[in-house]
């Protein structure tokens, strides 16, 4: 948001904000979605703060906007993944609450996408016959939504305490420095998404995103990028076919050649404009680094 909207301000700002106010069943009297931050709108702004412990002001500044925006998202408005700052809102919390009925519990249910969400995601796209990237588009939303009649009104209560360890290697990203080196855009947009991820399943990852190779060489070292390096360049190449698992690719990678710590993963080049591709591509680097690193 530019500014906060306040009382007696007009336009389609304002009708953003009636609109989910009216979604989220607050009464805006008869002139109902008017453009017009008067009366009724102005009341159920307060409303709304007073129920979500905001300050009650009856603003819209970044922190209301902000649960506005949270309270209206249903599942299948936006692809779901773990990263830092954390996705949370409703959708997460419908997810969250329909795994948990189906036996793959995400923990306490606390609409934020943290690693037990994904972890337990990941388990559904296994247990289902997706593809396993702990993402939650249109494939695997239309798989709960298939099993609507399994889960919805039915308690999405789960054990708020899990003694499994969070996501893939977490001991690993603590211990052993993580190098990302991208050699294009492509590979800078998935650079970041793999450290991105990293800190997500463990803060204290020992991971770095550069255009040039750190000086540990003690790290383990992932070079990214659409085009292949030069023919003279003695350096393992992992190609990421869809259909492919990743762990298996690294695991030879590495281990072909003793002492390796450096290897070069190409990634497609529309990963660029798809978000679910390049988080997708993400997340298979990250799962093969952990397979090496475990």
């Amino acid at each position: 948001m530019v500014g906060p909207i306040s009382r007696g301000d007009r336009g389609p700002a304002v009708e953003d904000i009636q609109q989910r106010l009216l979604a989220l069943g607050f009464d805006l009297g008869p002139t109902g979605v008017d453009g017009v931050f008067l009366g009724q709108t102005l009341a159920a702004v307060r409303s709304f703060q007073r129920e979500r412990s905001l300050s009650e002001d009856g603003s819209v500044g970044d922190e209301t906007w902000a649960a506005l925006v949270d309270a209206t998202f249903r599942l299948g408005d936006r692809l779901l993944y773990l990263k830092i700052p954390y996705l949370h809102g409703v959708d997460v919390r419908t997810l969250q609450g329909a795994l948990n009925v189906l036996g793959f519990p995400c923990g306490e249910l606390d609409g934020i996408f943290g690693a037990f969400t994904e972890r337990a995601v990941r388990e559904f796209q296994a247990n289902v016959g997706l593809p396993v990237d702990g993402i939650a588009g249109a494939d695997t939303v239309g798989a709960l939504e298939r099993l609507h009649h399994v889960w919805y009104g039915k308690d999405p209560s789960a054990p708020a305490a899990l003694t499994a360890t969070a996501a893939r290697a977490a001991d690993a990203l603590r211990r052993v420095a993580l190098s990302i080196v991208y050699v294009d855009e492509c590979g800078r947009e998935v650079a970041a998404r793999v450290a991105n991820l990293a800190l997500a399943a463990e803060p204290a990852a020992r991971v770095s995103v550069s255009d040039v190779p750190g000086r540990d060489p003690a790290a383990l070292t992932v070079r990214v990028g659409c085009a292949r390096p030069p023919a003279g360049e003695a350096l393992p190449v992992i190609a990421l076919p869809d259909d492919v698992p990743a762990a298996g690719r690294f695991l030879a990678a590495f281990q072909a050649s003793p002492g390796c710590r450096e290897v070069f993963v190409e990634v497609r080049a529309h990963v660029v404009e798809d978000e679910h591709a390049a988080q997708a591509s993400a997340v298979r680097i990250l799962d093969g680094v952990c397979a090496v690193l475990s």
